[in-house]
């Protein structure tokens, strides 16, 4: 839990729908103060209207700082997570506003289009793992700078893996291969971030019910073939065990943590 008169600041990104709404939202909740990125700045502002605020003002023409119903302070940072220049500004404003950085959510993510591997074009795959690999090495890079050059040192970074960080998906080639990847960039994070007090750890989520998930209710495609529907979560539940690992202190860490719909085909699928 942050402390209300010295609150800790923390970058989300894909801030503005699904689980990175739910994590942004219950980290201002607990009087965090939370800088929102993502692609659509109409996206964070609603993110930012969700957590019981009116704007303020803009400290710079892409940048619109706000208060949560609490008095926690929000920074809506449009960003593309894939471009290294917007990368550098989103941390560059972060600093600005609020000093330092204590927690990165690396959370920005895509499916891609779903199909048989031998029709995926090459610039599908591309697009994902600019987004789920690239994207997130390049804000856990700009986090660890920070955290590495900040008084007192140190910080938290924590990755959105996935289910599909250990078992796959029919037809999730791109997807998949970004988030097993994942998990080697939380394991070498975790190791470099020692000596200077930095903590990673990564959540893989199953089945919360968001836009990206919203297959999952009308029927989606099974290792057997079939098409089946799978029971999902709330988004809250997500975000409320995010919460519990970024309150740890820095000299305890939750290296990996499952989140799931208790009965969605993870254990047996295939």
């Amino acid at each position: 839990m942050s402390d209300m008169n010295n609150p800790k600041v923390a970058v989300v990104t894909g801030a503005g729908s699904g689980i990175g709404r739910a994590v942004a939202l219950e980290l201002a909740g607990a009087g965090w103060s939370v800088a929102l990125a993502g692609r659509r700045a109409e996206a964070l502002e609603e993110t930012a209207a969700l957590a019981g605020q009116g704007a303020e003002g803009a400290e710079a023409p892409k940048e619109t700082a706000a208060l949560a119903a609490n008095g926690a302070e929000l920074l809506t940072v449009p960003t593309d997570v894939t471009d290294p220049a917007d990368v550098a500004a989103l941390f560059s404003a972060v600093r600005d506003r609020f000093g330092r950085v204590d927690l990165l959510f690396n959370n920005a993510g895509t499916f891609g289009a779903p199909g048989p591997l031998e029709d995926l074009a090459y610039e599908d795959w591309r697009t994902v793992v600019d987004v789920n690999l690239n994207g997130a090495f390049l804000c856990a890079q700009a986090a660890f700078r920070a955290m590495k050059d900040q008084s007192p040192q140190g910080g938290r970074i924590i990755n959105n893996g996935s289910i599909s960080a250990h078992v796959p998906r029919p037809h999730s080639i791109a997807y998949t291969a970004t988030k097993h990847a994942m998990t080697g960039l939380t394991k070498s994070l975790s190791l470099d971030g020692r000596p200077y007090n930095i903590a990673c750890g990564q959540i893989d989520i199953g089945n919360a019910a968001t836009e990206m998930t919203g297959r999952m209710q009308t029927g989606i495609l099974q290792a057997n073939g079939e098409l089946a529907v799978e029971p999902v979560m709330d988004a809250a539940d997500v975000a409320r065990t995010v919460l519990h690992m970024a309150a740890l202190p820095l000299e305890a860490n939750i290296q990996f943590a499952t989140v799931m719909a208790t009965a969605m085909p993870y254990i047996g699928r295939g």
